[in-house]
């Protein structure tokens, strides 16, 4: 679909497509969501009472993860840096005591964060390789057949892929696996496929050890590390910030999420020009909004190629602004042709914090942007 109407600060002659494959947060459109948010306040209250509880210290960590695309693949040093530094608190308040005792561990994860995916075995590679598909692991120590079973999930549309494993307990953290069987499911079919992987031939790389390091007291999040020397983030149940940024990697519809995210603080939103300072990054954009008010726009459209746009933003009333572009150009390597553009823009805010940014854009267009830098 073109999306020319969504680009902030640029003239609708300049019309760009994307694919809906990129795993990166992208501009939606009222069409593209299949309707516009419906924001209740009813619908507030109930997301209050759901919201999901963390420790002051789990909560470093989630924030850690937040803008963190493709499990930890592209995350920048810095990135890597805090989530290591919140899983090592974690780790050393130890939370629940020999996990593998508790009924917590039990159930289904989503993988959140992953280090290292470079060294885990081939199978693993199946699972922490592919950043558009959503990851799980099931873990069910009890009864006469523990398991524990990996699985990527296509979509809902189409189906996913279970890697099982014989489990066994070796003591308080540590879970032994041996994979023995996988199988695709389609929607479409009534039937299982065999997953082609031949693990009697595989012989030890079949074959390994989990140990959970944190298993926090709700029985939410989720601390492993593997023989590999892989550590892992899991969660029972994302926040949703989380939900958001999962739905749109994965090209899921991500109106209701909006609603969610939105909706956690709707009456308490208050936000000026200073809340907008920074760096923020969309799929083929990005936005500066400078202390003075200056603004500046840029759009890569494709390597070598940069489209840029200056102008000034100002509240116009609560969380409503006005962006006004009054200059650009296109640069294309060290060389730049500048080209006269006249252009203005509503903008009300619906959601932020020091991660997200949430806006709607001439009462038709949802912008989900990720701050990249500070003020």
């Amino acid at each position: 679909m073109a999306v020319g109407a969504a680009r902030p600060g640029f003239p609708p002659l300049i019309s760009w497509r994307w694919t809906t494959s990129a795993p990166t947060v992208r501009p939606l459109s009222s069409k593209y969501l299949g309707r516009r948010p419906q924001l209740h306040g009813v619908f507030a209250s109930l997301v209050e009472e759901r919201e999901i509880s963390f420790t002051e210290p789990e909560s470093a960590l989630v924030d850690a993860l937040i803008g963190i695309q493709g499990r930890g693949r592209s995350a920048s040093p810095q990135q890597l840096k805090e989530v290591e530094r919140a899983v090592e608190t974690l780790e050393n308040l130890k939370g629940i005591p020999d996990p593998t005792k508790s009924n917590l561990i039990e159930g289904l994860w989503q993988l959140m964060f992953t280090t290292r995916p470079g060294t885990a075995s081939p199978i693993q590679k199946t699972f922490v390789g592919v950043n558009t598909f959503k990851i799980f692991q099931e873990v069910y120590l009890r009864g006469d057949d523990p398991r524990v079973i990996n699985i990527v999930q296509f979509s809902d549309q189409i189906g996913e892929l279970k890697v099982e494993a014989a489990a066994s307990v070796k003591d308080g953290k540590r879970i032994l696996f041996q994979f023995d069987r996988a199988a695709f499911s389609f929607k479409i079919l009534p039937c299982k496929i065999p997953y082609p992987v031949p693990f009697r031939l595989l012989g030890d790389e079949a074959k390994g050890w989990l140990d959970t390091t944190y298993l926090s007291t709700s029985g939410i999040i989720r601390i492993s590390r593997g023989s590999k020397g892989t550590t892992f983030v899991l969660q029972k149940k994302p926040e949703p910030r989380q939900k958001l940024l999962l739905a749109v990697t994965s090209g899921e519809s991500i109106a209701d999420v909006i609603d969610e995210v939105v909706s956690l603080r709707r009456n308490k939103l208050a936000a000026d020009l200073d809340d907008l300072e920074g760096e923020w990054q969309l799929l083929w954009s990005s936005q500066i909004v400078k202390k003075n008010g200056n603004l500046e726009n840029s759009v890569t459209p494709f390597s070598g190629f940069k489209l840029h746009a200056n102008g000034s933003i100002v509240k116009s009333d609560a969380n409503q602004f006005k962006a006004t572009i009054n200059g650009g150009a296109y640069l294309a390597g060290s060389m730049k042709f500048p080209f006269d553009i006249k252009t203005s823009y509503s903008m009300e805010l619906l959601y932020i914090d020091d991660k997200i940014r949430i806006t709607r854009q001439n009462e038709d267009i949802m912008l989900i942007h990720l701050r990249i830098s500070n003020k």
